[in-house]
């Protein structure tokens, strides 16, 4: 087989140690040497061609360019430019495969060029920051692995289709996975029906071999996931100050399956971000809008939860901010995606394709590589400012709220409460189902619905139920209260002189 040239670009004193390290790593790594073989300006013949020639030459006979990039910028020809950004560029003209490692944080002082090119490559490459020559090489590694798995070159299984020792079909929650096959028939036409054997249902989703269950199946459909992958959570915090610190006023840890983490988040979300009646212009019931659009928050964090990295101890969080919400996964962009490609519409490399396949048999994802060009498409129609990505450590996803940075205070945790409660009395000012009132917010997640919203509403005497002798009823209904009407009244009242 035919090695990859990888072409090893930088500034070649500033990165003397980095050089040479990688070079010898390529050249005698037990997995890497079979398919790399590296490339670097000084170790070539001498020519009696002109430098620049030289190196750009082997840029465009080289597979992969690989970048350093540090403090400086490097020796400028007559238009000022570098060998490093003549090279980058070229690579970039040609479509090379390129990976890009940043030495430093943010804190590092930069030549001024240096900064301008690495503020042009964290928008075009995917990037990772290193500070020692292990860290680089780790990365190097992963980043390496990544682009011959998606090459197809090497076959080694994702996380998601590994299979885990020690389960069986008992490990598996019938109801969730009966649940899931009527959503996937009614969404994407799922071939089989409800009561279909599991193994036969597992089996169709490629999540079981030899009667042992992959982790996919135990994350979409298991009875305690988190007994076989810890860091499958989602950690929700919300805070009154434009970073974290303490005290939280409303912090939780999302367990359970994927399905059901994603609904509790994206309902957190909702249930404390502002929201707005519509007219009746289409029907008689008046249109609910949110601040940040529902599709918004549900694309971002089924995204966080599909795309992140499970090999990871770290968990998916959900930040929510005075002026933006955050949501922050370690996951990381596969070789092929850059920064500007996600704004777009965009070819989609899932990490956990068989996870991946469940979300969308679900409807949660529409159409793969098309999430986050919605969310950037839904934004801009709204007004908001533009989302940010960052892939600093981990993957962040920053939404900015339409309110000013700096105006909450202390009581917004009881304006939360009240918005909270105006939305589900004006609904109830007729006899509604908990179905109803749920599907009137546009929240799933039912136990999240009852404990945080509609049994404070009823243990509080705002709401009765029509049958309080059969609260079980599937007849069940709920309304307002004098009581409600009356509380009503003065939160609007409040809520409009505020």
């Amino acid at each position: 087989m035919q090695k990859s040239k990888v072409f090893i670009s930088s500034v070649q004193k500033e990165f003397t140690e980095e050089r040479e390290v990688l070079y010898q790593h390529f050249l005698n790594n037990a997995l890497l040497k079979d398919f790399f073989e590296p490339v670097m300006f000084e170790k070539l013949p001498a020519a009696s061609t002109a430098p620049d020639k030289v190196y750009l030459a082997e840029v465009g006979n080289s597979q992969l360019y690989l970048m350093l990039l540090g403090a400086e910028y490097g020796y400028e020809d007559k238009n000022g430019l570098s060998p490093t950004e003549l090279e980058y560029r070229h690579a970039q003209s040609l479509n090379k495969d390129s990976l890009a490692f940043i030495k430093g944080d943010r804190n590092v002082k930069r030549h001024k060029k240096e900064m301008s090119l690495i503020g042009e490559v964290q928008n075009t490459l995917s990037y990772k920051r290193f500070k020692t020559t292990g860290e680089l090489i780790n990365e190097l590694d992963k980043a390496c692995i990544d682009l011959l798995k998606h090459k197809g070159v090497i076959q080694l299984k994702n996380f998601d289709e590994t299979l885990q020792p020690g389960t069986t079909l008992q490990d598996i929650n019938l109801e969730k996975l009966n649940e899931f096959i009527e959503i996937a028939r009614n969404k994407r036409n799922f071939p089989l029906q409800a009561g279909t054997p599991a193994k036969k249902v597992l089996a169709h989703l490629n999540m079981i071999k030899d009667g042992k269950l992959t982790n996919s199946a135990l994350l979409a459909f298991g009875l305690a996931p988190q007994k076989y992958v810890r860091s499958a959570i989602i950690k929700c915090a919300h805070f009154h100050t434009l970073r974290v610190e303490k005290p939280i006023p409303d912090h939780r840890v999302i367990s359970g399956g994927v399905f059901d983490q994603v609904d509790q988040a994206v309902d957190f979300v909702l249930s404390k971000i502002s929201m707005s009646v519509g007219r009746r212009e289409d029907s008689n019931q008046a249109p609910l809008k949110y601040e940040i659009p529902r599709p918004v928050v549900a694309e971002a964090i089924v995204n966080a939860v599909a795309h992140r990295d499970y090999n990871s101890n770290g968990s998916v969080q959900v930040m929510l901010f005075p002026d933006r919400l955050e949501i922050v996964n370690p996951g990381y962009l596969p070789p092929e995606l850059s920064i500007e490609k996600l704004k777009k519409d965009h070819s989609s490399y899932p990490p956990n394709q068989l996870l991946a396949e469940v979300l969308y048999q679900t409807g949660y994802i529409e159409r793969y590589g098309t999430g986050t060009g919605e969310i950037f498409r839904l934004t801009a129609e709204e007004g908001l400012k533009e989302p940010v990505f960052s892939i600093e450590e981990g993957f962040k996803l920053t939404i900015w709220r339409p309110v000013q940075a700096g105006q909450a205070t202390a009581q917004d945790t009881a304006q939360d409460t009240a918005q909270a409660e105006i939305k589900v009395l004006e609904f109830c000012r007729v006899e509604r189902s908990r179905d109803e009132i749920q599907k009137h917010l546009g929240l799933k997640h039912r136990e999240h619905f009852r404990k945080n919203i509609l049994n404070p509403l009823i243990n509080s005497g705002k709401l009765k139920l029509t049958m309080p002798d059969k609260p079980k009823s599937p007849k069940q209904r709920y309304k307002l209260t004098e009581k409600g009407e009356a509380l009503k009244k003065t939160l609007q009242k409040k809520t409009v002189d505020e």
